[in-house]
């Protein structure tokens, strides 16, 4: 089966409704088109439901790329990218709902803030939660909550249809307008007990999909799986603001000095030195996910400390790229900051990425260190 590509057309579609997705602030409907009939869904599905159900690796490089055109659809769709194989982390049963009709999109606020107490065969779940990037055209529904009784809860992952949710419009920020990610309530739904995966397995990659499948994706740990993903528009982003300073070096002339900037020393640095911290952050991805990659090949468990290095790693390609993007545009003069520049909303974009939960790097540093050093964490750290 020929694997998806992300074309020149694609992108370039992306960055000509970056501005009316931005005023949107959700994606397009033909962005939401393009996507479902491009195939990347299909990347990580799993073979039985008609997928490519690739190595997880692969939907990588289309992410990064596409951040090359918007940013904010970059996040948005390589997230349903990624909540399709998470949707394959699920039992069976869950999967054969789901996965009916091909693959779906779903958005997954994941923080536990719902409460699931028991109802007979499942849970009746009610909470709400924020950052549901792409919840205005989901057809399903995966939130995080804590689950069961009072005296033995466990934090789960719940899958719901979307007719099940109420959005809550509070999607006003200063980057990232185009993902959409607004709140979620449900109050008081039954969600049968085949519709919950325990947070635990999903993270150490011993889910019921691990067994389903015979591909080595689904024994991918989910917090290294979410924060490579989530770190690809940023790094994208940075790449295609080295491109726009290159072109804007090759023809800006100083005001009052009238001299071409490409002739000025500090500019030629400045791009010089983007390029190799790009490629940088480019092997420092292609080392963390080929250490895991090789790993689940052989069916080796992934540690804690690999998965907090994971993470770390991460959160440094996106700082790194946040810090490549403030370098550049502090080179490009005033005139980058109208907002019909593409520059000023990539660094509004990246400074927004940042703020992820999964991205705090002094949290990020601290786990990866603490472990490496023998010292306890939680059981429930986000690693």
């Amino acid at each position: 089966m020929t694997a998806p590509v992300v074309s020149e057309e694609f992108i370039s579609r992306l960055a000509q409704r970056a501005a009316a997705a931005e005023e949107l602030r959700r994606l397009p409907a033909e962005t939401v088109e393009d996507f479902r009939k491009s195939g990347l869904a299909d990347l990580l599905l799993p073979a039985r439901y008609g997928g490519r159900q690739a190595e997880f690796p692969e939907i990588l490089d289309p992410i990064r790329r596409m951040a090359h055109g918007c940013a904010s659809s970059a996040w948005t769709l390589g997230f349903y990218m990624l909540h399709n194989w998470m949707l394959a982390l699920f039992g069976e049963q869950a999967q054969d709902e789901v996965f009916a009709d091909g693959p779906v999109l779903c958005p997954a606020p994941l923080a536990p803030t719902g409460r699931g107490v028991p109802d007979g065969d499942g849970i009746r779940l009610s909470g709400r939660w924020s950052w549901a990037t792409g919840v205005a055209d989901a057809d399903w529904i995966m939130v995080g909550a804590i689950c069961g009784p009072d005296d033995g809860p466990y934090p789960a992952l719940v899958l719901l249809p979307a007719a099940d949710m109420r959005i809550e419009d509070v999607w006003h920020t200063a980057g990232m307008r185009a993902t959409g990610s607004n709140d979620v309530v449900i109050e008081n739904v039954h969600v049968p007990s085949h519709r919950l995966v325990k947070v635990l397995d999903i993270y150490s990659g011993t889910a019921p999909g691990a067994e389903l499948h015979d591909g080595s994706a689904y024994r991918w740990p989910m917090v290294p799986a979410l924060a490579l993903v989530a770190a690809m528009p940023a790094l994208g982003s940075a790449e295609w603001v080295a491109d726009l300073f290159a072109e804007r070096l090759s023809e800006r002339v100083l005001a009052y000095s009238g001299a071409a900037q490409k002739n000025q020393p500090a500019a030629q640095i400045r791009l010089g030195d983007a390029r190799v911290r790009l490629r940088a952050l480019r092997g420092l991805l292609d080392d963390t996910a080929g250490r895991i990659q090789d790993a689940v090949d052989v069916r080796e468990r992934i540690s804690r400390p690999v998965r907090a290095d994971a993470r770390a790693a991460a959160a440094y390609i996106v700082h790194e790229s946040r810090a490549v993007i403030a370098d550049l545009l502090e080179a490009s003069g005033a005139s980058a900051q109208f907002v019909d520049n593409p520059l000023q909303r990539a660094k509004r974009d990246v400074d927004v990425i940042c703020g992820h939960v999964v991205f705090d790097y002094d949290v990020a540093r601290e786990l990866s260190g603490a472990l490496e050093a023998g010292v306890k964490i939680s059981p429930i750290s986000m690693i």
